[in-house]
């Protein structure tokens, strides 16, 4: 884990799993975002976000807008901005309409607020928000790199296109968002994606980097074995 250049975020909403990873030092961020909340049980989002804020008070963490006006997004994104130094506001590229939110991105980034542009999967979106963008504030441009390898296309190419875009800003950084494996690390990291947003569910996994195949083979039959017999199954 040492030699990889990349940028490791957790990704979740369990308050144990925020705490836990928050302590490692090797995770330099967290994120989250509404659905995660939803699925752990959040009923109050800005009581939750402002409890995990009493933990997490230094690394940047990402909260997300879930108006679907620009008008709310823009109240939201200010209310969430407030909340700590360390905060990026998570933007949807786009509302549901289908909608770009280039001039919410533009008149929040010239406001001196970070963010943390997120659901991108096109070439020309991350043009569009680049240039939306203040190259002097900090902000995070999100590829959705899992959910555009599930349709059988390559992340990487879009991911290295944004890193030749971004030659004029700086103070931007590319995160490889919706991270299915491991292995996924490795890859952003050998690209020169920054940053990587890693579930923490796949984070446990971790002690597995490196592991001895031969071993982990015979693991594997070990537990398929005890597994049938416990099952009781008979041909």
């Amino acid at each position: 884990m040492k030699k990889i250049k990349i940028k490791i975020f957790a990704d979740g909403a369990d308050f144990s799993g925020i705490v836990n990873y928050n302590k490692k030092k090797f995770i330099k961020g967290l994120t989250t975002n509404p659905s995660l909340m939803k699925k752990s049980g959040v009923k109050n989002y800005t009581t939750f976000a402002k409890k995990i804020l009493k933990i997490v008070n230094k690394k940047p963490i990402s909260f997300e807008v879930f108006s679907d006006e620009f008008e709310g997004m823009y109240n939201q994104a200010k209310k969430i901005a407030s909340w700590g130094n360390n905060v990026y506001v998570k933007i949807p590229v786009t509302n549901t309409k289908g909608e770009g939110s280039y001039k919410l991105i533009k008149k929040l980034s010239n406001e001196n607020i970070k963010l943390n542009v997120t659901a991108i999967f096109t070439e020309d979106q991350v043009k569009k928000v680049i240039n939306s963008l203040n190259p002097e504030v900090k902000s995070i441009i999100s590829i959705f790199a899992g959910r555009i390898a599930d349709t059988g296309e390559n992340p990487e190419f879009l991911i290295k296109k944004t890193l030749k875009l971004l030659k004029k800003n700086k103070n931007c950084e590319i995160l490889w968002a919706s991270t299915r494996e491991l292995y996924n690390i490795l890859s952003a990291s050998s690209i020169g994606c920054h940053i990587i947003t890693v579930p923490n569910n796949i984070l446990d996994k971790l002690n597995l980097f490196g592991y001895n195949l031969k071993n982990y083979s015979l693991e594997t039959v070990k537990e398929f074995y005890r597994d049938a017999k416990k099952a009781g199954f008979v041909i």
